[in-house]
């Protein structure tokens, strides 16, 4: 587990005072995945080299299983800082190395009996994937195969937190796709505790239990996942969840903007609504998916005037929560919710 506390980091430049994180507090338990998302400049990359202590705060505390790493002298600190892999985003691979020496590297610094070495090398390319591409040199890998080779080496001194820092931006959607089941595997396998920086929202969605988001060095909104998407008033949820642009509804019909709130939705709500109401119902859009075994969605319909108190209330019975669209139905491509902010530029 790791806790981080009030964490401060202030640089300074003669007279000039900057605040890159401000009081940032978080917790991630072991075995959790957890993405910190934000704009850029919001303080992400800095926050990744507090967390690994490449960078010490300015105040606060990163708490590692139970051990203060800002309170330790700088040679004990080597050793603590053991415990948290670091996979960066060009996965950082010496050119003149072969992947097997590059995976080495940790063990070769800490003088690993070579035996030792060769059979931990040899394990950790085969848990990624990469046994039959040790002699490999970084040029003859593909781009997904060299962060494969830069997780290895993270793994290497056998940590208990992975700290992935924008480590999937610039590969192609596929290439993601698999980096992220793999790292999934390996928390599960290894019961690591892993911590994403990134600004690809797909990434959260696809691997992360729960999220948080950072803004101006703070942390403005965080939860799990389900939490999140499920909380009408969350941007954050929002921008996981947006909902998809909407067909027209006919000028007589209100629009209603709907969102699952519980894990027991009725499967046939929108036919339960249209009885209950005595009324057509119409599926404007609707993006509805699981997150594990949880469903989460949002949808927009059309219906005939009704009081709306009824409506909500016949919603709330199916685990829905339901809210008219003031003003009309917004056109194609306007949200309807409101979204966290730039979160598509990198960091």
């Amino acid at each position: 587990m790791i806790e981080l506390t009030e964490l401060t980091k202030v640089f300074e430049r003669g007279e000039t005072r900057h605040a890159a994180l401000n009081g940032v507090s978080l917790t991630v338990q072991r075995g959790e995945i957890a993405a910190v998302i934000g704009p850029s400049g919001a303080g992400k990359s800095t926050l990744a080299r507090c967390i690994n202590m490449l960078e010490r705060p300015s105040s606060g505390r990163v708490v590692l299983d139970g051990e203060d790493l800002t309170a330790l002298r700088e040679r004990h600190l080597r050793e603590a800082r053991r415990s948290i892999g670091t996979v960066f985003q060009a996965s950082s691979l010496l050119s003149r190395k072969t992947a097997a020496q590059n995976v080495a590297l940790p063990l070769d610094f800490l003088e690993v009996d070579r035996g030792q070495r060769d059979e931990r090398v040899h394990e950790l390319l085969d848990r990624v994937g990469l046994g039959d591409r040790g002699d490999a040199y970084p040029h003859e890998l593909s781009g997904g195969q060299r962060q494969r080779v830069g997780i290895a080496r993270a793994l290497a001194l056998r940590p208990s937190v992975l700290l992935s820092d924008e480590a999937t931006s610039g590969l192609d959607p596929a290439t993601t796709k698999s980096v992220l089941a793999m790292l999934s595997q390996l928390r599960d396998d290894l019961s690591l505790t892993i911590i994403l920086i990134t600004h690809e929202m797909d990434v959260v969605r696809e691997i992360a239990d729960r999220a948080a988001l950072l803004e101006e060095g703070r942390i403005v909104e965080e939860g799990r996942l389900q939490q999140l998407m499920r909380d009408p008033a969350s941007a954050l949820g929002a921008s996981l969840l947006p909902h998809p642009a909407p067909a027209a509804a006919d000028g007589e019909s209100d629009v209603w903007r709907v969102h699952y709130v519980s894990d027991r939705v009725d499967p046939d709500w929108i036919g339960g609504l249209s009885r209950a109401l005595d009324a057509p119902v119409s599926l404007l859009a609707a993006s509805i998916e699981s997150v594990g075994a949880d469903p989460v969605g949002r949808a927009t319909i059309a219906l005939p005037p009704r009081d709306p108190q009824l409506v909500r209330d016949r919603l709330a019975a199916s685990g829905l929560h339901g809210e008219p669209v003031i003003g009309g139905l917004a056109t194609a491509g306007e949200q309807l919710v409101p979204a966290v902010p730039a979160l598509s530029e990198a960091a």
